[in-house]
């Protein structure tokens, strides 16, 4: 069984620094949920393709977290990262977004 992997990027600015996560597969997908729209942008997401292991480790390091899709998101919730009561569903993928004052 091949490792997930992940697209992680950062985007820092001067008091905040935005980590960015999806699964692989869904870079560049658009989802459309009830009342929300999600693209999945490489802009945004589309960082290193990271292993388990390269997200933990460096994953801590947010102010804003902004997660898209079921392997991360579940992931997070296991880290204690984001709770499971933020997780949104858009369009039959899960999205979370966590912030740390």
């Amino acid at each position: 069984m091949m490792a997930d992997k992940y697209y992680f990027k950062v985007h820092k600015h001067p008091s905040e620094m935005v980590i960015a996560i999806c699964d692989e597969e869904l870079l560049g997908q658009t989802f459309q949920g009830e009342k929300m729209k999600l693209t999945v942008s490489e802009g945004f997401y589309g960082g290193v393709l990271a292993d388990e292991d390269f997200v933990l480790t460096n994953i801590r390091s947010f102010t804003i977290l902004n997660v898209v899709g079921d392997r991360i998101v579940d992931l997070c919730i296991r880290q204690g990262i984001v709770s499971v009561d933020s997780v949104m569903d858009v369009g039959g993928i899960k999205h979370a977004q966590a912030v740390r004052m």
